[in-house]
């Protein structure tokens, strides 16, 4: 090999050479500066940062990020499946009842009543039956509803409900279909405002503390009782034993109805209560309400007596859905 071959490829080894220290050396600072940046830049801003500079930042989805990019908000990862906040259409199916389909989707059977003003008893197969995801209520949207309104009748915050169904302004769409988010433990309120179930929210409480309960709900082999449902003698309320003049409150909150005599039930009282359900006390010896009141859960509606087809004092106390008797459940405290 010539010499001025070797002197050529030596030269270019050392052009080589010479160009990948460069690089390193770059590199090296580049890392240097980095590391720098990294070791001492975040503490040393986070100590002169403010809550104001911090607000200053700019919102990325559900990040906040300061003006030197330093997350001040941390990420909401969700740790669960996120809920629909569309109403649930169940069609009812043969031997689909409120209590089965309330088992089936996590809900309490008053909330599938209330979510249906129309509901009848025993069910239609084939009805279209609206469901709250969510224990709450579904509400249509009348002419003049406003979400401070919605908000009051059904014992819901207004942020909640505005942001449950994504709406952003105070105009409503009449005919709209809302999902009303209820916390179970305060329930819905009177039209006053106040809880309508202050005392047990979402149960029926005793009408009258401690008593006895002398006849259940069903079918009986007492012929006082008149047939009902394909049973030649059927109880269609629950009896609660008491002496005469005992006082007798709401089971549950809501608006008085009706008063007054009516027929085998003597003097009773009616409470359409804020589920839509209607209660009745029956064989009274005396009213305590007027129609139109609204009266809380616990409030005294009236007093024993023996009025109507009654053999001795007691109390009648009778739930209905669409005027159809319903089976009111535990009573509590009875």
């Amino acid at each position: 090999m010539s010499r001025e071959k070797k002197t050529g490829g030596y030269a270019l080894r050392i052009h080589r050479y010479m160009t990948h220290a460069v690089v390193l050396a770059i590199a090296a600072a580049m890392s240097g500066y980095t590391a720098i940046d990294r070791n001492f830049g975040p503490s040393f801003h986070a100590a002169a940062i403010s809550a104001a500079a911090a607000d200053e930042g700019s919102p990325v989805g559900e990040v906040s990020l300061g003006r030197d990019s330093v997350i001040i908000k941390p990420l909401s990862i969700p740790s669960s499946p996120l809920v629909s906040h569309a109403p649930i259409v169940h069609i009812v199916v043969q031997g689909d009842t409120l209590e089965s389909i309330g088992r089936r989707f996590n809900l309490p059977w008053r909330d599938i009543v209330w979510s249906n003003p129309d509901l009848r008893v025993p069910l239609a197969v084939g009805r279209a039956v609206k469901l709250p995801p969510v224990p709450g209520v579904v509400a249509v949207v009348k002419r003049g509803d406003t979400p401070t309104s919605l908000a009051a009748t059904y014992g819901a915050e207004v942020s909640t409900l505005l942001g449950f169904n994504g709406i952003r302004g105070p105009q409503l769409t009449p005919g709209s279909v809302l999902v009303i988010p209820v916390d179970p433990a305060q329930g819905p309120n009177l039209s006053t405002g106040v809880p309508a179930d202050p005392i047990d929210p979402g149960h029926f409480m005793c009408p009258i503390a401690g008593a006895q309960i002398i006849q259940g709900f069903g079918p009986t082999s007492f012929a006082v009782e008149p047939p009902f449902g394909g049973y030649p003698h059927f109880h269609t309320g629950v009896d609660l034993l008491a002496g005469y003049g005992t006082p007798i409150v709401a089971a549950a909150g809501g608006r008085v109805t009706a008063t007054g005599y009516s027929g085998a039930f003597g003097i009773r009282v009616e409470v359409t209560d804020s589920f839509g359900l209607v209660e009745i006390y029956a064989h009274m010896s005396q009213v305590a309400v007027a129609v139109g009141q609204d009266v809380q859960q616990g409030e005294k509606v009236g007093y024993v007596g023996s009025t109507g087809l009654s053999i001795g004092s007691h109390l009648h106390f009778q739930l209905e859905v669409g005027g159809m008797p319903t089976a009111p459940g535990q009573l509590i405290g009875c």
